[in-house]
């Protein structure tokens, strides 16, 4: 009698175990959707909050995890590292993405992030579908997942920019989709990932609903007295359309077509952004993703922010109003999801690529710091600088993102000291008004700096591909050249501070003021999906978030 009681209690614990185990294994998503807004500051969370409905960044913020504390830890803070970093989980120094466009030492000429002359454009005639990952020196999580599920996952990316949609994706993407402007207007991708496009986007490109919205005028969304949050319409710090006389509402978009690049002045609007998401809900659709098994990822990053910001600054109407209009976006992602998935079936995060500072003239109105760096006036200073030393001006072979590319061959050929070069250069650019700090190669190799914008300086320092001298502006200057709107790029607060919600299946309500890092969103993801952190991952899980 005993014997059978205890039978019974071990079988019936057995069966317990067994049931934990299976609702510990439903937990996980079966779909992931990665969300980032190019050029997005967290302060955009808190300023428009009063204006935000309840089913878009409030309802990520109410039901989710908020890291309040997000920042990148590298310079330069570019759209194309931030998208690589994101999804890798590590920095520059290991993922090789060290800019958008930067000066390629062996080739002697310029390297695009990626950039891939061996693969061809899919869905138009033009040359912008010559792109690929190849450049990505580190797999991302995405890529991770399709390793998981021996490729049964499907990982998807896309947006606006090329870049956007590419390094997100991974090596081993089912597909990425980015925006073709100009006369094109369509959606196209590359030979990398496919042959032809599938037939649902080649529907979307029928339907040619970029055209739909370009015949529209960029009114705002609320009586435009209201956009307390930002400065008056009417001022010197923002960049107009070509074709109009000023920066104000409303702008007439027909009109405005065709000296502004046709199907590319989309971009600049926050219909830019409403055309992304429509492709975005498509997919989920028509390829099922979420559907079975095995895990899928969607990659979703909304560009038209970094436009209109570079164009109207952070104190514009023009950005308030896109934020408005974005958060709107998304509760309709929001609103699908919530119709058509159980809440512990899908993983959101939402974060960005990089902020942005005030724009320098604005702070200079209002006696703070900031400035124009006249970069072809350092270019021409430094040169006659070493020539007069060195006799020569074959020292520099390039000046780009921030840094010096020294000539090694010619200096190798004339038996002159790479270090004592480097050093020299470093205390020219000491003696330039806007430069706060500069720091050599070869200290770099040489010295591991724990904090700091030093610190900052050697994550974004790969010892392949980047300069013999970085140099780092003041805070709140910027190259001139931007007499209106913004940039980005340095490794002060206003660049790196970032948004980072999380959502949905495997997270925990709640907010965290702790200090994150960038990297730590892929090992976060890694850990939910219970698969591995990518391969040059530096990150670590985001404990408080998750479940």
């Amino acid at each position: 009698m005993r014997l059978t009681i205890l039978l019974s209690l071990i079988i019936s614990s057995l069966v317990g175990f067994s049931q934990k185990q299976k609702e510990k294994k439903n937990e996980k998503p079966k779909l992931v959707i990665g969300i980032v807004v190019d050029q997005m500051r967290y302060d955009y969370l808190t300023r428009y909050w009063d204006k935000y409905g309840e089913g878009g960044f409030k309802k990520l913020i109410n039901g989710g995890f908020n890291c309040k504390n997000t920042n990148y830890n590298y310079m330069p803070t570019y759209t194309g590292p931030g998208h690589a970093s994101i999804y890798t989980g590590t920095t520059p120094e290991n993922h090789g993405i060290i800019a958008n466009n930067w000066y390629n030492k062996v080739l002697n000429r310029g390297t695009y992030c990626t950039g891939d002359s061996n693969v061809n454009t899919i869905g138009s005639e033009s040359l912008n579908g010559k792109m690929s990952p190849k450049n990505l020196l580190s797999t991302t999580i995405t890529d991770e997942l399709k390793l998981a599920t021996n490729n049964r996952g499907k990982v998807i990316g896309m947006s606006i920019k090329d870049r956007g949609a590419i390094l997100p994706a991974g090596h081993k993407a089912d597909a990425a989709y980015w925006f073709d402007g100009g006369d094109v207007g369509k959606w196209i991708s590359s030979t990398f990932y496919m042959e032809d496009l599938p037939s649902w986007v080649q529907k979307i490109n029928e339907k040619n609903n970029p055209d739909k919205y370009l015949q529209t005028t960029w009114e705002t969304l609320y009586p435009i007295e209201t956009y307390t949050e930002s400065i008056a319409d009417d001022n010197k710090y923002e960049g107009t359309f070509n074709g109009e006389k000023a920066p104000v509402f409303p702008h007439d978009l027909p009109a405005l077509r065709d000296s502004n690049y046709n199907y590319s002045l989309i971009k600049s609007t926050p219909y830019g952004n409403t055309i992304l998401k429509e492709l975005a809900l498509a997919a989920i659709k028509e390829e099922k993703l979420g559907q079975d098994e095995f895990a899928d990822f969607l990659t979703v990053s909304f560009s038209s922010p970094d436009y209109i910001g570079h164009q109207y600054g952070p104190m514009s109407i023009e950005m308030e109003d896109t934020y408005l209009r974005l958060d709107k976006d998304i509760e309709e992602m929001m609103t699908y999801l919530e119709n058509n998935f159980e809440k512990n079936e899908v993983l959101i995060f939402l974060t960005a690529d990089h902020g942005a500072v005030n724009v320098p003239q604005y702070l200079i109105d209002n006696n703070m710091p900031a400035g124009y760096f006249e970069l072809g006036d350092f270019k021409t200073g430094l040169n006659e600088f070493l020539k007069g030393k060195y006799k020569s001006d074959s020292i520099v072979a390039n000046v780009s993102n921030y840094q010096v590319f020294l000539n090694h061959k010619y200096i190798a050929k004339v038996g002159l000291d790479v270090i004592s070069i480097e050093n020299d250069i470093a205390r020219f650019g000491l003696s330039q008004s806007g430069v706060s700090k500069v720091v050599t190669a070869s200290g770099l190799r040489s010295t591991e700096f724990s904090d700091g914008i030093l610190a900052n300086a050697q994550r974004g320092f790969h010892q392949v591909r980047s300069g013999d001298v970085l140099f780092v502006l003041e805070s709140g200057w910027i190259p001139a050249g931007y007499s209106t709107g913004t940039t980005h790029g340095s490794p002060y607060s206003y660049d790196t501070h970032v948004p980072l919600l999380w959502y949905g299946s495997g997270v925990k309500k709640g907010e965290s003021d702790k200090y994150i890092v960038i990297p730590d969103i892929a090992a976060t993801v890694a850990a939910i999906l219970e698969i591995q952190t990518p391969s040059a991952c530096t990150g670590v899980p985001i404990q408080k978030a998750i479940k």
